[in-house]
């Protein structure tokens, strides 16, 4: 089977046509986004990071490596690792993009995702 891309967006930024599915994987809705306009597929609340690690992580950079530990740990607990499933089912089928509401994506629990996603499984 194919493995189509898989991207990381902030949910505040414009839907392009070739984002294919967008997934939300951030555990609390983002702020000014309504629900009705989002323009995502699912919300997969299941793949976040729990809220104590992600008050702990702050989005300090110093952090973040300790942090992907962490959350990776986190994503091998069974309903988190069922969704990870569901997103590379998804993955195989279209483009998947993941959104956050996260300044700084590049550090965030999306680009760990992403990189867990292209892994091979």
């Amino acid at each position: 089977m194919t493995q189509h891309g898989v991207r990381v967006h902030r949910i505040y930024d414009p839907a392009t046509a070739d984002d294919g599915i967008r997934v939300l994987v951030d555990r609390v809705w983002p702020r000014g986004i309504r629900k009705e306009t989002a323009a995502i597929d699912e919300w997969l609340k299941d793949v976040a990071p729990s809220t104590e690690l992600r008050k702990w992580y702050g989005h300090v950079p110093e952090k973040f490596a300790q942090f992907e530990a962490r959350y990776r740990d986190e994503l091998a607990t069974p309903t988190a690792r069922t969704a990870v499933n569901h997103l590379r089912v998804l993955a195989r089928r279209d483009t998947v993009t993941l959104l956050t509401a996260t300044r700084e994506v590049g550090r965030s629990q999306a680009a760990v995702l992403a990189r867990l996603l292209q892994e091979p499984s």
